[in-house]
């Protein structure tokens, strides 16, 4: 039957399916050198062209999980940020980072060549969870493990409820179902509090387990499987 077109360029890691949508209306997407048209459909083999350029099709689906250390940036610009996460996982083709997880902050982050997972897994209404684990700099109280479990008012948004555990007196782990910009740093801040050490150790059913900082793994069979049954 073969893909919509924009599921194919975001597959193919030329876009997002909106640019591609974009694109498309533009005029400038060919199928074996016709004018696309907003669902058209690839089939293999086809030869698709962005402005004259041909588009290669992913060949093998590629998932990594990578432990970041903090001061790395995910983001694919690899000419205004020399701290880029591209250039310092140094991965042999291209991919790109699911979400992101801040500068100051370490641990686990999805890269893929596959748009279609990237869809799935930013789409907040799906409820994903991504579990951390903070430290402040100063001892936290019982009111506060309550107030951030609660939802926290933001200013421009209140955070959903969360599942907060103690660890120590400085130290929790919280599990998020939203993907607010620096939202733990602003949940703590909000109440008064200041992170020292944020890590993400869990993205739905993928653990970060023992990976080093630095390095990247495969994702295992298993784990692309129970990805497979959610969003194809």
């Amino acid at each position: 039957m073969g893909d919509r077109i924009n599921k194919w360029l975001s597959n193919a890691g030329a876009c997002s399916r909106r640019e591609a949508d974009r694109l498309v209306e533009a005029g400038s997407v060919t199928i074996n050198g016709v004018t696309a048209e907003l669902g058209s459909k690839v089939e293999e083999g086809d030869i698709v062209e962005i402005k004259g350029r041909r588009v290669n099709p992913v060949r093998k689906r590629v998932i990594i999980a990578f432990n970041k250390p903090a001061g790395v940036v995910c983001t694919t610009d690899r000419i205004r940020e020399k701290d880029n996460i591209i250039d310092y996982i140094n991965y042999p083709e291209r991919i790109y980072p699911i979400g992101r997880l801040d500068k100051d902050s370490e641990g686990l982050i999805l890269l893929t060549n596959d748009g279609s997972i990237v869809n799935g897994i930013l789409k907040a209404r799906y409820y994903h969870e991504k579990e951390y684990v903070v430290t402040l700099t100063r001892p936290y109280d019982e009111e506060f493990i309550e107030k951030m479990a609660a939802g926290v008012d933001l200013g421009d948004t209140v955070t959903r409820k969360c599942k907060v555990t103690p660890v120590s007196k400085v130290t929790f782990r919280i599990v998020l179902t939203q993907g607010i910009n620096r939202q733990i740093r602003r949940m703590c801040e909000a109440l008064g509090y200041r992170v020292k050490y944020l890590k993400r150790i869990r993205i739905m059913h993928i653990e970060l387990g023992t990976l080093p900082v630095g390095q990247w793994r495969d994702l295992t069979h298993s784990e692309i499987r129970k990805l497979e049954k959610i969003f194809f």
